[in-house]
């Protein structure tokens, strides 16, 4: 099953080693298989507010995942990134290609206590 890294990153001021970092990062995720899957795009605010950046890195499994964000290689790095652009960060899994979402439905009515 999938699983991404999202980050939500807020605007910083250009800074050498935040070049350093954008250079740096594949080198680091794709030996655990992972891709970008947004990068310097731009992206639609439809509700709420959303300012800054987001990545999106896909890996083949939260295992994957996991180990690349804990691999040497990326701890190297990362501080290049944390000390000039704050931001939020999160690993999930996806779901799996013929996900059907009953389940979460009836999970919802049980919490609820309502009828099938």
């Amino acid at each position: 099953m999938p699983a991404y890294v999202i980050a939500h990153l807020q605007e910083a001021a250009p800074h050498p080693e935040i070049a350093e970092y954008i250079e740096r990062l594949p080198t680091t995720f794709e030996p655990y298989g992972g891709r970008y899957l947004v990068h310097a795009t731009q992206h639609e605010v439809k509700e709420g507010n959303w300012p800054g950046h987001v990545v999106m890195i896909g890996f083949p499994g939260i295992a994957e995942a996991r180990a690349w964000w804990d691999s040497p290689a990326y701890r190297e790095i990362a501080p290049l990134r944390s000390r000039h652009i704050e931001g939020d960060i999160i690993m999930v899994d996806g779901v799996p290609e013929n996900y059907v979402p009953t389940a979460a439905v009836t999970a919802i009515r049980e919490a609820a206590d309502l009828p099938a």
